[in-house]
């Protein structure tokens, strides 16, 4: 059996770990370059690669592709093997044939790392020997490969979902829907929702689906189609005792015989949609026995994820805030929502078909000034522009920094939440993230 792999990052190079680790006949090619330390793991596994080009014979003989997530299905080799009939799937779907262990698969347009990570640190705590993967952490496929857990977290995207055919999460657990990533679904929002709810497809009656009863294109779905799993809602308002709601400041959980509740305030993450983010956390834990004690005390102490509303530094009174991994405006209004000063908000990158007009309000209400970074900052501009008093566009995230220094004053809050991908000045939002901070520390 001949495998070819597209993409040499930390899922395809995975994948082929596992592929020669089966048995199959590997082969990896990369349309861009391949960084330094996998093609050492490459050689070391003494699998057959190729970088900066895609050598058809090689790979259109191919029994079955794993396709990388950042790879569009409108590529001209994608849609050449899938003129051949050869099946293209994700490094998700491959793995899940080898792996005799549970799954927890956590999806969602915003919160899912945060959740993902969160759940894992629970079960962690709860002692159990868990893998994290899926979107982050070392691949999945790797990890099956080297077998050393009882059972994985994976934080899915909708890109890992559109190729799986039989994978099946005992936990499914969507943390809500919002539009994203439309330029990959013709731009047609129902796509896009049909791909996150993939992850409950193959679910039967003994698996579970954990999702926000508050989310309208969830509800939607929920109402006109159906899912064998059994259904698990988490809700901000009261009105749902079926699953997990807050009451008087506190989350209550009817999920098991045993009440859970818990204040609100104990919860080490701040806003509202990280309230939501420890619900969906919290009724993993409950399914998989993880103790009260044990719930309360992970949820308390809980670090947060990098790049996500990470606090900086506070430099003469001004606190400095690292959001870089809201890459869509609906990451962004959490970001604003959970503002309590006066906000320099630093915004601005490659657009994914944002719509401005549902961070109105909160612009209006938190927001003194505006630093656009981006090579085109004009649908801001536009957007904005009446909105704030100062708008400034810079092209560096050095410059970024330092002007939104100079505009904050003591008591206010720099907040680096950009509501658009990176690519354009950046790798990736890790990148531009870790170049907020050092811009930061150099101040």
């Amino acid at each position: 059996m001949r495998l070819v792999v597209l993409g040499g990052g930390e899922s395809g190079v995975g994948t082929a770990i596992l592929g020669k680790k089966k048995g199959y006949d590997v082969f990896l090619s990369d349309f861009g370059k391949i960084k330094n330390n996998y093609k050492e793991v490459l050689a070391l596994n003494r699998l057959a690669w190729e970088e900066e080009k895609h050598t058809e014979e090689l790979i259109l003989n191919a029994d079955v592709v794993m396709k990388s997530p950042g790879i569009p299905d409108k590529s001209p080799i994608v849609k050449k093997l899938k003129e051949k009939g050869i099946p293209v799937i994700s490094e998700i779907e491959f793995a899940n044939q080898f792996n005799k262990k549970e799954t927890i698969g956590i999806t969602g347009s915003n919160g899912k790392t945060t959740t993902t990570m969160l759940a894992h640190h629970l079960l962690k705590q709860g002692g159990m020997n868990v893998g994290l993967a899926g979107n982050i952490g070392k691949s999945f496929a790797w990890q099956v490969a080297e077998d050393k857990v009882e059972g994985y977290v994976l934080e899915l995207s909708s890109f890992q979902l559109d190729g799986i055919e039989d994978y099946r999460p005992h936990i499914a657990v969507i943390t809500n829907i919002s539009p994203d990533h439309l330029d990959r679904y013709e731009y047609n929002y129902d796509l896009y929702i049909a791909a996150k709810f993939r992850i409950t497809m193959n679910q039967t009656k003994d698996d579970y689906l954990i999702y926000d009863a508050d989310d309208e294109a969830i509800n939607n779905w929920l109402s006109k189609n159906k899912t064998k799993a059994k259904l698990i809602p988490f809700s901000l308002s009261g009105k749902n005792k079926k699953g997990i709601y807050v009451k008087d400041n506190a989350i209550i959980s009817n999920i098991t015989e045993k009440e859970f509740t818990m204040s609100i305030n104990e919860l080490s993450l701040e806003g509202k949609h990280n309230v939501k983010n420890a619900m969906a956390a919290t009724a993993i834990a409950q399914l998989k026995n993880i103790r009260k004690k044990t719930i309360r005390e992970s949820l308390s102490n809980f670090q947060g994820v990098e790049h996500r509303l990470e606090k900086v530094l506070k430099i003469q009174g001004v606190e400095y805030i690292n959001d870089s991994k809201a890459t869509n405006t609906n990451s962004t209004y959490f970001a604003l929502e959970s503002m309590t000063t006066p906000t320099v908000w630093i915004v601005g990158g490659v657009d994914k078909g944002n719509d401005y007009n549902e961070l109105m309000a909160l612009v209006r209400e938190k927001v003194k000034a505006i630093v656009c970074l981006g090579v085109d900052n004009q649908k801001l501009v536009n957007a904005f522009g009446n909105v704030v008093d100062i708008m400034v566009e810079t092209t560096s995230m050095a410059d970024a920094v330092k002007t939104a220094s100079k505009l904050a004053e003591k008591g206010d809050a720099v907040l680096l939440s950009p509501a658009c991908a990176s690519f354009d000045l950046f790798e990736s939002y890790e990148d531009r993230g870790k170049q907020f901070k050092a811009a930061v520390q150099n101040l």
